[in-house]
């Protein structure tokens, strides 16, 4: 590794990303993150934070693991038009699934309040001799 070279080791990247060293270790361990050692020390380097800082974003975004490597994994230094195509398919999908949860609860919404309704008036009934 280039010595002039900036590196992060794991508790700084938890820090900043506000995560706990185990989910940096998860991350690892699943292939998306490839530290270097300085003996027993991880060392991370600028492309292990930005793959970091892409995973918690797809999570944030509602993005399984798998689509965010499969995103990070299409990135081309000489032009990203497939990476940026298949992010706008996500994007759009990831769209499509919430407009129909929250028609879903808008629904289950509606169902509670009238079941919330029967019951009070059933109270009700029960109370009126």
């Amino acid at each position: 590794m280039n010595p002039t070279r900036r590196t992060y080791s794991i508790g700084e990247l938890a820090r900043e990303f506000d995560i706990t060293t185990r989910t940096i270790r998860f991350y690892e361990d699943q292939g998306l993150l490839a530290p270097g050692r300085r003996g027993q020390t991880r060392v991370y380097s600028p492309a292990d934070r930005v793959t970091l800082m892409l995973v918690l974003r797809g999570k944030r975004l509602g993005f399984s693991l798998a689509e965010s490597r499969q995103l990070i994994e299409m990135y081309q230094p000489e032009g990203n038009e497939k990476q940026l195509q298949a992010l706008l398919d996500k994007i759009r999908q990831r769209r499509q699934q919430l407009a129909r949860q929250l028609e879903d609860i808008a629904t289950m919404q509606r169902e509670l309040d009238e079941a919330e309704s029967r019951c009070v008036n059933a109270m009700q009934e029960l109370e009126t001799p």
